[in-house]
């Protein structure tokens, strides 16, 4: 075929294009005849879970509780901070809470996920060194302190899915998160989505019927072998990169996945799913316990190796609305404690649970203000902190801290977890990120800091 032949050339945009968009964009790169072995879908080996609470939560509310008959309104001036406690009238108990043999105190909106110290590592004091809402976020997506307000390096599940290569067809889903891929192919790219049916309807036949020019093309093309484009196109692997992706689309369509996300679909394993997680009959199914939901059928049925999501949101909170934060923040913990429930309750077919495979990272782009300000709300703070829960990590205990005075970050001797104000160092999103990393035996380099060691299971 010659290469000024109209159809050639149509035919070479079609790979292209085929392979860029279904190679890169939608699922994994694994050769297909190892997709096709696979497919009865295995869960993978290690999995992770990275969980975003949206507009920079309160920490007296959640890691980082004061005793309120120790920081008083009467020794506010002293301590700068306030912890309002006696504030709410949701009618529930607004105090910290150590559950029974827990090293960790929790505040009042961490609810039901308190049962789950003995899964959990909490780290205190963690410097954002930004006070922007996109800047946090995407220090703590990246591990990467960004250029201005533009993320650097690639999202740490883009990391894990490079490093790994998992056989699993969607290796990596991003629900209401941003993701971002630096030096990997394209096949450890997330595929992103805004709402639940976002992901059902990306899984499913299309019911749009194309150009008759251009569906007879892709016809012709879908029975012949790469061959006169071979040559021009095998360099950089684009035809056989459209082959491995157009079988691995015809699998994942063949396979119903996206039904397993459809959870208003009557069958037993939906019902179940709806049952377990409180969700209504029909959709939509963007509530935290939905997105929880879609979190631990990704995990558990094989079908993805990391999911990154916007678990909730609305915690930008500067006016008056102490009892409208707590709310928020415990809706996603609750959320949070239901999949731990699921996947503690799942046998994993290597042995152990789910939440013994599972490694979760919890995080916001920063914290709020330890003082309440004019408008009875809280405003944009340094000091941060986070949750590690799972695999990989050690459980139930504490790691850094936060001063007396205005809960500023304090220095940490970052070998053993030690205070130290005269030579100790600031905990960073790096060191988190390093840390998530390592405890899969991952390179962490990319981060140009070592992980916080004591954390690291053994």
């Amino acid at each position: 075929m010659k290469k000024n032949d109209p159809i050639a050339t149509s035919r070479r945009t079609l790979l292209k294009a085929g392979a860029g968009f279904l190679g890169a964009s939608l699922l994994g790169g694994l050769p297909f005849r190892s997709f096709a072995q696979a497919a009865v879908l295995k869960p993978a080996d290690r999995c992770f879970v990275f969980v975003y609470f949206s507009g920079g939560w309160d920490q007296l509310l959640a890691f980082d509780p004061r005793d309120p008959d120790v920081f008083t309104p009467e020794r506010v001036a002293e301590t700068r901070i306030l912890p309002g406690y006696n504030l709410f009238t949701d009618g529930t108990a607004p105090f910290p809470i150590t559950p029974a043999g827990s090293n960790i105190t929790f505040g009042p909106a961490v609810a039901n996920l308190t049962k789950h110290y003995n899964r959990m590592a909490v780290v205190r004091g963690v410097n954002m060194t930004t006070l922007a809402h996109e800047e946090g976020m995407r220090y703590f997506i990246t591990g990467k302190r960004p250029i201005g307000a533009a993320a650097r390096g690639s999202s740490t599940a883009t990391e894990v899915v490079g490093q790994l290569v998992p056989t699993v067809p969607i290796p990596s889903i991003a629900y209401g998160v941003e993701s971002y891929n630096d030096r990997y192919p394209g096949s450890a790219n997330a595929l992103r989505v805004s709402r639940s049916t976002d992901l059902v309807n990306t899984l499913k036949p299309s019911t749009r019927k194309l150009d008759s020019q251009i569906e007879t093309e892709l016809l012709a093309l879908g029975g012949e072998p790469v061959t006169c484009d071979e040559a021009a196109l095998s360099a950089g692997g684009v035809g056989d990169s459209y082959h491995t992706s157009r079988e691995q689309v015809l699998q994942v369509l063949q396979g119903g996945l996206s039904e397993k996300f459809n959870f208003a679909v009557k069958n037993t394993e939906n019902n179940a799913v709806r049952a377990f997680y409180g969700l209504p009959d029909t959709g939509p199914y963007d509530s935290a316990a939905g997105r929880a939901a879609l979190v631990a059928t990704a995990l558990k049925l094989g079908i993805s190796q990391c999911v990154s999501i916007n678990l909730v949101g609305g915690l930008d909170t500067h006016f008056g609305t102490q009892t409208t934060h707590l709310s928020n923040l415990r809706t996603g913990f609750n959320a949070l404690a239901r999949l731990v429930d699921d996947l503690e309750s799942t046998p994993h077919p290597s042995g152990g649970d789910f939440m013994d495979h599972t490694t979760i990272l919890v995080f916001s782009e920063f914290a709020r203000t330890p003082l309440i300000n004019a408008t009875n709300g809280r405003d944009h703070h340094l000091t941060n902190s986070c949750l590690l829960m799972g695999a990989g990590v050690k459980h139930n205990m504490v790691f850094g801290h936060s001063g007396d005075i205005g809960m500023a970050a304090g220095l940490v001797d970052l070998k053993t977890g030690a205070k130290d104000s005269n030579n100790g160092e600031s905990i960073l999103p790096d060191h988190i990120i390093a840390t998530v990393l390592a405890s899969a035996g991952l390179d962490y380099s990319i981060t140009r800091v070592e992980p916080l060691k004591p954390l690291l299971a053994t």
